[in-house]
Protein backbone atom coordinates (compact mmCIF):
# COMPACT_ATOMS: atom_id res chain seq x y z
CA UNK A 1 0.00 0.00 0.00
CA UNK A 2 2.72 2.06 0.88
CA UNK A 3 3.07 2.82 -3.31
CA UNK A 4 -0.12 4.61 -3.03
CA UNK A 5 0.17 8.34 -3.25
CA UNK A 6 -2.94 8.94 -5.80
CA UNK A 7 -4.98 6.56 -3.18
CA UNK A 8 -7.60 9.62 -2.72
CA UNK A 9 -7.71 9.69 -6.77
CA UNK A 10 -9.04 6.25 -6.75
CA UNK A 11 -11.90 4.27 -6.20
CA UNK A 12 -11.60 2.42 -3.16
CA UNK A 13 -14.17 -0.45 -3.19
CA UNK A 14 -14.79 -3.11 -0.18
CA UNK A 15 -14.84 -6.52 -1.28
CA UNK A 16 -15.70 -9.51 0.82
CA UNK A 17 -15.44 -13.16 0.46
CA UNK A 18 -17.83 -15.33 1.99
CA UNK A 19 -18.56 -19.01 2.77
CA UNK A 20 -17.57 -21.78 4.35
CA UNK A 21 -14.30 -23.12 5.58
CA UNK A 22 -11.77 -24.90 2.48
CA UNK A 23 -13.68 -23.64 -0.15
CA UNK A 24 -10.98 -21.82 -1.36
CA UNK A 25 -11.65 -18.08 0.03
CA UNK A 26 -7.64 -16.87 1.32
CA UNK A 27 -6.03 -19.07 -2.23
CA UNK A 28 -8.56 -16.85 -4.55
CA UNK A 29 -7.66 -13.94 -2.47
CA UNK A 30 -4.15 -15.02 -3.05
CA UNK A 31 -4.37 -15.78 -6.70
CA UNK A 32 -5.82 -12.13 -7.43
CA UNK A 33 -3.68 -10.15 -5.14
CA UNK A 34 -0.20 -11.79 -4.90
CA UNK A 35 -0.69 -14.57 -8.11
CA UNK A 36 0.26 -16.97 -5.86
CA UNK A 37 -1.52 -20.22 -4.96
CA UNK A 38 0.05 -22.71 -1.51
CA UNK A 39 -0.95 -26.34 -1.69
CA UNK A 40 -1.63 -25.67 1.66
CA UNK A 41 -3.20 -22.71 4.04
CA UNK A 42 -4.08 -22.71 7.72
CA UNK A 43 -7.73 -21.94 8.00
CA UNK A 44 -8.68 -18.23 8.26
CA UNK A 45 -9.43 -17.10 12.20
CA UNK A 46 -11.29 -13.89 12.07
CA UNK A 47 -10.60 -12.04 9.12
CA UNK A 48 -7.42 -11.64 6.12
CA UNK A 49 -7.37 -8.25 4.36
CA UNK A 50 -5.24 -7.83 0.97
CA UNK A 51 -4.88 -5.29 -1.08
CA UNK A 52 -4.87 -4.96 -5.56
CA UNK A 53 -5.18 -1.81 -7.47
CA UNK A 54 -6.77 -2.10 -11.08
CA UNK A 55 -6.71 0.11 -13.99
CA UNK A 56 -10.16 -0.03 -15.82
CA UNK A 57 -10.56 1.63 -19.33
CA UNK A 58 -11.18 4.84 -19.19
CA UNK A 59 -8.49 5.73 -17.18
CA UNK A 60 -10.39 4.34 -14.10
CA UNK A 61 -8.24 3.75 -11.36
CA UNK A 62 -9.76 0.76 -8.63
CA UNK A 63 -8.30 0.10 -4.92
CA UNK A 64 -10.18 -3.38 -4.37
CA UNK A 65 -9.84 -4.59 -0.09
CA UNK A 66 -10.58 -7.89 -0.18
CA UNK A 67 -11.86 -8.88 3.38
CA UNK A 68 -11.19 -12.70 3.53
CA UNK A 69 -13.89 -13.72 6.14
CA UNK A 70 -12.99 -17.39 7.99
CA UNK A 71 -15.58 -19.78 7.45
CA UNK A 72 -16.33 -20.47 11.47
CA UNK A 73 -17.32 -16.58 11.59
CA UNK A 74 -21.25 -17.40 10.50
CA UNK A 75 -22.36 -17.52 14.14
CA UNK A 76 -19.63 -14.81 15.41
CA UNK A 77 -19.96 -11.61 16.96
CA UNK A 78 -17.83 -9.67 14.64
CA UNK A 79 -19.04 -10.82 11.34
CA UNK A 80 -22.11 -8.62 10.63
CA UNK A 81 -19.23 -5.54 11.46
CA UNK A 82 -17.01 -7.43 8.90
CA UNK A 83 -19.63 -7.02 6.52
CA UNK A 84 -21.26 -3.82 6.87
CA UNK A 85 -20.05 -1.21 4.60
CA UNK A 86 -19.02 -4.18 2.01
CA UNK A 87 -19.75 -2.83 -1.49
CA UNK A 88 -19.63 -6.24 -2.83
CA UNK A 89 -19.90 -9.34 -1.20
CA UNK A 90 -18.99 -12.54 -2.98
CA UNK A 91 -20.18 -15.63 -2.19
CA UNK A 92 -17.74 -18.59 -2.32
CA UNK A 93 -18.62 -22.47 -2.51
CA UNK A 94 -16.92 -25.54 -3.70
CA UNK A 95 -17.89 -27.03 -6.64
CA UNK A 96 -16.84 -30.38 -5.63
CA UNK A 97 -18.63 -29.82 -2.30
CA UNK A 98 -22.55 -30.12 -2.29
CA UNK A 99 -22.70 -28.82 1.57
CA UNK A 100 -20.56 -25.80 0.78
CA UNK A 101 -23.13 -24.96 -1.47
CA UNK A 102 -26.05 -25.45 0.13
CA UNK A 103 -25.00 -23.70 3.22
CA UNK A 104 -24.56 -20.74 1.37
CA UNK A 105 -28.09 -19.94 1.76
CA UNK A 106 -27.17 -18.95 5.31
CA UNK A 107 -23.97 -17.23 4.25
CA UNK A 108 -26.83 -15.19 2.01
CA UNK A 109 -29.59 -14.93 5.23
CA UNK A 110 -26.69 -13.12 6.76
CA UNK A 111 -25.58 -11.04 4.44
CA UNK A 112 -29.85 -9.90 3.82
CA UNK A 113 -30.12 -9.25 7.42
CA UNK A 114 -27.24 -6.98 7.52
CA UNK A 115 -28.42 -5.26 5.10
CA UNK A 116 -31.79 -5.24 6.16
CA UNK A 117 -32.49 -1.74 6.06
CA UNK A 118 -30.24 -0.47 3.57
CA UNK A 119 -29.67 -1.38 -0.06
CA UNK A 120 -27.97 -4.89 -0.94
CA UNK A 121 -24.62 -4.62 -2.00
CA UNK A 122 -23.00 -6.12 -5.41
CA UNK A 123 -23.62 -9.88 -4.76
CA UNK A 124 -21.83 -12.48 -6.67
CA UNK A 125 -21.75 -16.49 -6.53
CA UNK A 126 -18.28 -18.05 -6.78
CA UNK A 127 -18.03 -21.45 -7.80
CA UNK A 128 -14.48 -22.43 -7.21
CA UNK A 129 -11.65 -25.46 -7.96
CA UNK A 130 -12.89 -25.72 -11.43
CA UNK A 131 -10.06 -27.63 -12.30
CA UNK A 132 -11.51 -30.76 -10.47
CA UNK A 133 -14.69 -30.73 -12.51
CA UNK A 134 -14.36 -34.03 -12.88
CA UNK A 135 -15.30 -34.58 -9.17
CA UNK A 136 -18.05 -31.83 -9.56
CA UNK A 137 -20.46 -32.17 -7.05
CA UNK A 138 -23.11 -29.20 -7.45
CA UNK A 139 -24.32 -29.14 -11.07
CA UNK A 140 -24.31 -25.99 -13.23
CA UNK A 141 -28.06 -26.03 -13.18
CA UNK A 142 -28.46 -25.65 -9.80
CA UNK A 143 -25.51 -22.79 -9.53
CA UNK A 144 -27.36 -21.20 -12.44
CA UNK A 145 -30.85 -21.64 -10.69
CA UNK A 146 -29.66 -20.23 -7.03
CA UNK A 147 -27.66 -17.00 -8.79
CA UNK A 148 -30.79 -16.11 -11.04
CA UNK A 149 -33.37 -16.91 -8.02
CA UNK A 150 -31.62 -14.32 -5.92
CA UNK A 151 -30.23 -12.05 -8.16
CA UNK A 152 -26.54 -12.09 -8.52
CA UNK A 153 -24.27 -12.29 -10.40
CA UNK A 154 -22.28 -15.42 -11.53
CA UNK A 155 -18.36 -16.65 -11.59
CA UNK A 156 -16.55 -19.91 -11.88
CA UNK A 157 -13.02 -20.01 -11.08
CA UNK A 158 -9.84 -22.30 -10.15
CA UNK A 159 -7.85 -20.29 -7.48
CA UNK A 160 -5.02 -23.35 -7.77
CA UNK A 161 -4.84 -22.62 -12.01
CA UNK A 162 -5.73 -19.35 -11.93
CA UNK A 163 -8.34 -20.02 -14.41
CA UNK A 164 -11.16 -16.82 -14.60
CA UNK A 165 -10.26 -15.08 -11.28
CA UNK A 166 -8.44 -11.82 -12.93
CA UNK A 167 -11.56 -11.65 -15.13
CA UNK A 168 -13.90 -12.01 -12.66
CA UNK A 169 -12.83 -9.59 -10.08
CA UNK A 170 -11.91 -7.30 -12.96
CA UNK A 171 -15.84 -7.66 -13.91
CA UNK A 172 -16.43 -6.74 -10.60
CA UNK A 173 -14.24 -3.61 -10.13
CA UNK A 174 -15.84 -2.87 -13.86
CA UNK A 175 -19.40 -2.87 -12.39
CA UNK A 176 -19.00 -1.17 -9.33
CA UNK A 177 -17.48 1.92 -11.23
CA UNK A 178 -20.17 1.94 -14.00
CA UNK A 179 -17.29 1.13 -16.35
CA UNK A 180 -18.74 -1.11 -19.20
CA UNK A 181 -16.45 -3.28 -20.67
CA UNK A 182 -16.22 -5.00 -24.11
CA UNK A 183 -15.23 -8.78 -24.83
CA UNK A 184 -11.85 -7.79 -25.66
CA UNK A 185 -11.42 -5.74 -22.75
CA UNK A 186 -12.39 -8.70 -20.58
CA UNK A 187 -10.35 -11.11 -22.73
CA UNK A 188 -7.41 -9.06 -21.84
CA UNK A 189 -7.85 -9.54 -17.63
CA UNK A 190 -8.15 -13.19 -18.64
CA UNK A 191 -4.44 -14.97 -17.77
CA UNK A 192 -3.78 -18.31 -19.95
CA UNK A 193 -3.51 -21.49 -17.82
CA UNK A 194 -0.71 -23.00 -18.51
CA UNK A 195 -0.52 -27.09 -17.37
CA UNK A 196 3.13 -28.73 -17.02
CA UNK A 197 3.18 -32.03 -18.84
CA UNK A 198 5.87 -34.31 -17.28
CA UNK A 199 7.37 -37.39 -18.90
CA UNK A 200 8.44 -39.70 -16.34
CA UNK A 201 11.28 -41.92 -17.63
CA UNK A 202 10.75 -45.52 -16.25
CA UNK A 203 13.59 -47.14 -14.49
CA UNK A 204 12.54 -50.56 -12.92
CA UNK A 205 14.46 -52.81 -15.11
CA UNK A 206 12.91 -55.82 -13.32
CA UNK A 207 9.40 -54.80 -14.69
CA UNK A 208 10.87 -55.07 -17.76
CA UNK A 209 12.84 -57.99 -17.81
CA UNK A 210 9.66 -59.59 -17.23
CA UNK A 211 7.47 -58.31 -19.77
CA UNK A 212 10.46 -59.54 -22.25
CA UNK A 213 9.84 -62.85 -20.30
CA UNK A 214 6.61 -63.04 -21.00
CA UNK A 215 6.00 -61.47 -24.00
CA UNK A 216 9.25 -62.68 -25.81
CA UNK A 217 9.92 -59.16 -26.95
CA UNK A 218 10.51 -55.77 -25.38
CA UNK A 219 7.87 -54.01 -24.65
CA UNK A 220 6.61 -50.77 -26.57
CA UNK A 221 5.29 -47.40 -25.81
CA UNK A 222 3.31 -44.99 -27.75
CA UNK A 223 3.82 -41.66 -26.41
CA UNK A 224 1.23 -39.04 -27.06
Amino acid sequence: MSDSEDEGDQNQFKIILLGDGAVGKTSIAMRFCNDYFAKQYKQTIGVDFFMKRLALPGNTQVAMQVWDIGGQSIGGKMIKNYIFGAHAVLLCYDITSTDSFQNLEDWYRLVRKTFEKQKLPYIALIGNKTDMSHMRAVAREKHNAFAEENDMYSYFVSAKTGDMVNSSFFRVAADLSGVVLTKPEIDVAVQPVHAAIIDYQRHDDSEKREAKIKSGNSPGCIMQ
